[in-house]
């Protein structure tokens, strides 16, 4: 962090900021998922070929993950926000206007590279604030986060109720263009510490997965926990659509809503982790999740019994994740964007490890065999951070220190 950072700390409103920049960002990857039936009528086009939009637009998000992430390393994080804002309206601008699936396919990969934005902002924010802060900065960015989730298809759905689904991508441009303006002029000008050529600052991160023990540590325990949480995700509609509820799959979808703990979880985590440090909240998160593989794999086939169990595992999952991430930006204050990019990717790699091995179980063991799987999952995460928690090495307890 310069000398200008660090005289002009994070304030509450450029927090605020940040965090609706984020929720708006994130929102963009989720927005077509209601809207893929509209789009198969306007281009004519079954559910197998629909499957692409979305499907690229993560894509491209992993892409960026691994590609332009480490950037901030290397780049004023401003500047670098401002060339991704950029990117992000011109591509929903495309999408607004596609003239066939085809750009619409390439429009949202590159939307997805726009939405690189969310993982700028999240390590900014860790790097503008004070190290007895970090956590409740993290648990605000990522309440954001978890609301721009929470809340894509509900808007996405409504305005195209009325508009149209292109008018979608059209809000969605305007919005990405005004926090765009708004960041450049908020934001403050960073002097990147590394100075690497490109090729070095990607093959860079293999180093610093390497070096820091910690770094590893906190990868493998949250792509544990978050390839459980997808085998969830992934197969619940597959349940309760069938025997004993037979529920439509818009009453499926209104599970999404008890998502809604997940943002409970993520701000009591950001307020605690800076008093309690985070190896002691991610060993609780880790119970909470493991208990509520329990408690679906007992009364998963009861509705109280799934709206618990899903509670308790949103609480566990972004309980923990807060703390995680606190630490990992706390290792190397200079490699913050490619710490990130590490930790993310291993994240999204577990989550499509998680949501293919769900589906697989489900057809094989049933629902049972997928709550078994996922507190199997719980349980060996928890067992691998509580050994590392009681016998650190000297540069993890270096580290861990230096989290207050």
């Amino acid at each position: 962090m310069t000398d200008k950072d660090q005289a002009n700390p994070l304030s509450g409103p450029l927090l605020l900021l940040m965090a609706a920049a984020v929720s708006a960002t994130a929102a963009t990857l989720y927005y077509n998922q209601p809207l893929l039936p509209e789009i198969g009528k306007t281009f004519g086009l079954g559910d197998e070929a629909l499957g692409l939009v979305p499907s690229a637009s993560q894509m491209g998000y992993a892409v960026a993950i691994l590609l332009i992430s480490p950037l901030g390393d290397t780049i004023g994080r401003r500047d670098l926000i401002s060339y991704l804002s950029m990117l992000l309206t011109v591509a929903l601008l495309a999408v607004f206007v596609a003239p066939n699936f085809g750009v619409l396919v390439a429009a949202s990969f590159v939307a997805g590279l726009g939405a690189n934005i969310t993982q700028q902002l999240i390590p900014l924010g860790a790097a503008l604030s004070n190290p007895d802060t970090r956590g409740k900065t993290m648990g605000t960015l990522m309440t954001g986060l978890t609301i721009g989730i929470l809340l894509s298809r509900t808007v996405s759905g409504s305005i195209a109720e009325y508009f149209g689904w292109r008018s979608v991508f059209l809000f969605a441009a305007i919005l990405a263009a005004l926090f765009g303006v708004l960041l450049r002029m908020k934001l403050p000008a960073q002097k990147p510490q590394v100075s690497l050529r490109y090729p070095e600052l990607i093959v860079s991160m293999f180093g610093l997965i390497k070096t820091h023990r910690l770094l590893r540590e906190s990868a493998l325990t949250g792509a544990l926990w978050f390839a459980a949480f997808n085998a969830l995700w992934a197969t619940l509609a597959i349940h309760v659509t069938a025997e004993p509820f037979f529920f439509t799959v818009q009453q499926a979808g209104l599970f999404g809503l008890v998502g809604i703990a997940g943002i409970f979880g993520a701000k009591v985590s950001g307020r605690l982790v800076d008093t309690f440090g985070p190896g002691r909240l991610i060993s609780v998160a880790l119970v909470c999740v493991a208990l509520s593989f329990v408690v679906l794999a007992i009364w998963g086939d009861s509705l109280v019994g799934l709206v618990v169990g899903i509670i308790l595992l949103d609480l566990g999952v972004f309980g923990a994740q807060i703390p995680n991430q606190v630490r990992v930006f706390s290792i190397d204050p200079s490699a913050q964007s490619r710490m990130n990019a590490v930790y993310m990717l291993g994240y999204y790699l577990a989550a499509a490890f998680g949501s293919a091995a769900g589906v697989k179980i489900m057809s094989l063991a049933g629902w049972h065999g997928v709550a078994i799987f996922g507190l199997s999952l719980a349980v060996l995460a928890l067992l691998y951070h509580l050994r590392h928690q009681m016998k650190p090495d000297q540069g993890a307890r270096s580290e861990v220190t230096q989290q207050g």
